[in-house]
């Protein structure tokens, strides 16, 4: 499968994954067992206190990786995420410190097959041996009655990376929140919903702009959200690679 991911992604510049593709292709990677904890630990998130648009529909967590030429990844101490205003327009051009992903999950067998599974496929991509910069955010986007959740509150736009990954964790009572993918110049030219569990969109960041449609309660009495982990893969040099220990 992941010979297929490569040339869809090569081809196209994304690629949509289906819950059970994907489930399949993490379980070859390495075991889900925490996957039940994993996903409950988006109910600990706390809310981004960096939207300039003031809203409060956001809650996240953040976590930093690095991956070496030979495959190695390691999680790096805490640091601050940055954008600039040309990928973030709306948040961009600060530093902004958010809370940590879990130590245990945050390196447990989950996430250690979805960073794996990242590595081999966008390594492939990369075609020469590579070292990677990865960071991992847990988002929820909460939807209210009159208070739509924007998944992507900078609207269509690159993340400054080399690759994306967006794995839906969990959607509960809301319609929409369609990824649009596309680019500035033809706008966009492809959607998909990611529904169910494990669901994902990969995309090269480099060539294509992506966005999400708001999220609204399908029951305006019961909480609603959309739960995602967005991982990200920047090249770097073999230099930034260190042992967790130095």
């Amino acid at each position: 499968m992941l010979d297929e991911l490569e040339h869809a992604i090569a081809s196209h510049g994304y690629a949509f994954v289906p819950a059970s593709v994907m489930r399949r292709e993490l379980e070859h990677c390495g075991g889900l067992e925490d996957w039940p904890a994993f996903a409950d630990s988006w109910n600990d998130l706390p809310v981004d206190a960096y939207m300039a648009d003031h809203g409060r529909y956001r809650r996240r967590r953040h976590a930093v990786y690095a991956a070496d030429a030979r495959g190695s990844i390691e999680r790096r101490p805490q640091q601050a995420h940055f954008q600039t205003t040309d990928y973030n327009p709306l948040n961009g051009g600060i530093e902004r410190w958010f809370e940590p992903i879990d130590a245990q999950l945050g390196y447990g067998p989950s996430m250690r097959a979805i960073l794996a599974f990242c590595r081999n496929l966008f390594s492939r991509l990369a075609v020469t041996e590579t070292a990677w910069h990865i960071e991992a955010h847990q988002f929820r986007i909460e939807a209210a009655v009159g208070v739509s959740g924007l998944p992507t509150p900078e609207g269509m736009h690159r993340d400054g990376v080399d690759h994306v990954l967006v794995l839906l964790v969990r959607r509960c009572n809301i319609n929409s929140g369609t990824t649009m993918i596309g680019t500035t110049a033809g706008g966009f030219f492809s959607s998909f919903t990611l529904t169910e569990p494990f669901d994902a969109a990969l995309v090269d960041d480099r060539r294509l702009y992506h966005g999400v449609t708001p999220v609204e309660p399908l029951d305006p009495a019961a909480p609603a959200y959309r739960d995602v982990l967005v991982v990200t893969f920047r090249r770097t040099t073999g230099a930034a690679f260190m042992p967790s220990g130095a």
